[in-house]
């Protein structure tokens, strides 16, 4: 990402047309959220389609990075979403956020699709939409572009870090509930904590993406092993729905609306999946990539969920893999293998937000150090993301905080504003309804932000007394 100046409203004309001279960009790479295609000053009318890459993703690797990219820690965490939730409440409510997510994110893409026409640019990312959304928008709100893209590029960046340490507490976790048992030890899971921070020094450390290849796809096979031996135990007993309440207590809902929104909004993958397209209008519209994607995450999710909870009840943990009988050898297979494909997903996760903080402040300093001070600013980040880690060694909890803060606000709430902003005045609809619709869904994403997090944080502050 580059960081170029935002336009500013002291040396704009009186009238309110858009600027005339927007600032230009640099090509940049796809992870870092921002658009990768220079900036253009033709004449006439300007399709942001006819100018994407020839060579770029089909539909249907559009597809794939989308599903591969919900389908991690997040399915698993779904059956304790339902324990928050009930059996009834938690399925109806998964389908609706489901839908709530996948309207953000189509609202997200439609107004970026837009916005690329206004700034004659072939692809947008998140942060650049959001800029560009303000810097062409309503005259008195043009002075807030550079703050829009801030503000997203630092939310995406705090998200990213944020799951990062949900990572290692999972990895910490899954490795102390495996050894402490067949070892009969009695060691403090911060202690995994501890020696998980060590792979994640070295792996912290690839700055290259060809080199994290190998890693993906080992995780991915033992994702892939991991769901098929969890499927074997959520159906090695009989499911018994009788003793499951069908609404869990009101003080849980709170807990699962950040799971469930934890689990299923991928918002910081989207925009560079879409810009990468060669055919974007493939993304959008019926049945579109994103539909697709978004239909077949949720019934997975619903039904993971729905039949978790059935099986393991009020027992089920932040992941459904901790669930697995200790000392069986197949699923203390599982736990181990999930832990270490997340461990291997935990360079791609670190690859990205390091990106682009480094793209921020990397003019700071003289080439000649640019090594160095990558080396000590990963190593300081994964230290420090072990401390929080240690510090917060609950999964559950941990997982709901970073739901309601994180991908509630840009999830949701950002969506909304950038869909109001780029409308306004007289494009919201009859009667408004779309400023109608956006207000309620950014009360609904305050809402699940502050409950959530009381919540989350309630219970980290007073855990669950475990057997």
């Amino acid at each position: 990402m580059t960081d170029n100046k935002a336009y500013t409203p002291d040396s704009e004309p009186a009238e309110t047309a858009p600027p005339k001279k927007p600032p230009s960009y640099a090509t940049a790479v796809m992870s870092d959220f921002n658009s990768k295609a220079n900036l253009t000053e033709e004449d006439g009318p300007y399709d942001p389609f006819e100018n994407r890459d020839p060579n770029g993703a089909s539909a249907g690797g559009a597809l794939a990075h989308l599903l591969k990219s919900s389908l991690g820690t997040g399915i698993l965490a779904m059956p304790m979403a339902f324990h928050n939730a009930g059996l009834v409440f938690g399925g109806v409510m998964t389908l609706i956020v489901g839908f709530l997510c996948t309207h953000c994110v189509h609202i997200l893409v439609k107004t970026s699709h837009n916005i690329c026409r206004d700034a004659k640019v072939p692809a947008l990312g998140y942060a650049e939409t959001a800029e560009k959304v303000f810097e062409y928008g309503p005259k008195s709100m043009r002075r807030y572009s550079n703050f829009a893209k801030q503000f997203v590029d630092i939310g995406l960046m705090a998200t990213y870090y944020a799951a990062a340490c949900v990572y290692m507490v999972f990895i910490a976790t899954s490795f102390h509930d495996v050894i402490n048992y067949d070892l009969g030890l009695k060691w403090d899971v911060r202690i995994y904590i501890a020696m998980t921070v060590i792979p994640c020094l070295f792996i912290g450390q690839i700055r290259n993406l060809k080199w994290l290849v190998p890693f993906s796809m080992m995780a991915n096979i033992f994702i892939v092993v991991t769901f098929a031996i969890t499927l074997y135990f959520m159906f090695d007993e009989p499911l018994d729905f009788s003793d499951k309440p069908l609404i869990a207590p009101a003080a849980h809902i709170p807990l699962f609306f950040a799971t469930v929104i934890f689990a299923m909004e991928g918002i910081g993958v989207v925009m560079p999946v879409e810009n990468s397209m060669k055919k974007p209008s493939q993304f959008l519209g019926c049945p579109g990539v994103l539909n697709t994607a978004m239909i077949t995450v949720v019934l997975l999710y619903g039904v993971i969920g729905f039949l978790g909870y059935v099986r393991f009840g009020d027992s089920v943990r932040g992941s459904i893999t901790l669930n697995l009988p200790d000392g069986d050898w197949l699923g203390d297979t599982a736990k181990l293998l999930m832990a270490v494909a997340i461990l291997f997903t935990y360079g791609l996760q670190f690859y990205v937000p390091n990106e682009v903080l480094w793209r921020k402040i990397q003019h700071k300093f003289s080439p000649e150090k640019h090594n160095m001070v990558q080396i000590l600013l990963r190593t300081g980040i994964i230290l420090v993301s072990g401390g929080i880690a240690a510090g917060i060694p609950n999964l559950e909890p941990f997982i709901s905080l970073v739901g309601a803060i994180f991908f509630s606000l840009l999830g949701i709430f950002v969506p909304s504003v950038v869909e109001t902003v780029y409308m306004w005045p007289d494009r919201l609809g009859f009667c408004k309804w779309k400023l109608i619709k956006n207000v309620l869904l950014g009360i609904f994403a305050i809402l699940a932000l502050i409950a959530g997090s009381a919540a989350s944080i309630d219970e980290m502050i007073n855990p669950k007394e475990e057997d």
